[in-house]
């Protein structure tokens, strides 16, 4: 895990990223929680995706902003990803400290990360970009299991 002290030593791609993630931040579905939360997947060869929560009386069936992102990647029909940025904010205020994946979206993004072959970054930042944490999926979710674990040959959805 490393605190970044300057947006500057962030990659371009990175950058990008989380600017696209507070962008659609604004698009968060939050009725309950009053809480707004973007993701922005990232490619190797700078496509983005993005994503926000949507939020729902039923409370499982709430989507976090990482599943979101995922799932319209999905729809895309692209799923190798070498990052994705997140940024979150209250209805009436400002984060201090970054906000991480839930448990739920974790085991989503090692699977994409397996999907991708690769260990996925992951930018974490507060909603003024003053506090930004670069890490990584493996470091979020130590000794996670995924399809390579239980052996399924994941080659054919790897677009």
């Amino acid at each position: 895990m490393q605190q970044i002290s300057s947006l500057g030593e962030l990659s371009a791609i990175q950058s990008t990223a989380l600017d696209e993630a507070l962008l659609v931040l604004e698009n968060s579905y939050n009725p309950y929680s009053h809480f707004c939360v973007g993701a922005c997947l990232y490619t190797q060869d700078g496509k983005l995706v993005s994503g926000t929560n949507v939020e729902n009386a039923a409370y499982g069936s709430t989507i976090c902003a990482e599943r979101s992102a995922i799932l319209s990647a999905n729809a895309l029909g692209i799923r190798r990803f070498i990052g994705i940025a997140i940024i979150a904010r209250g209805e009436n205020f400002d984060t201090t400290e970054v906000t991480g994946p839930c448990g739920s979206c974790r085991q989503m993004l090692y699977e994409l990360s397996q999907i991708s072959n690769c260990d996925l970054e992951i930018v974490l930042s507060t909603s003024k970009k003053d506090k930004i944490i670069v890490t990584t999926i493996k470091e979020l979710l130590p000794l996670a299991f995924g399809p390579v674990d239980l052996g399924i040959d994941i080659t054919k959805y790897q677009k």
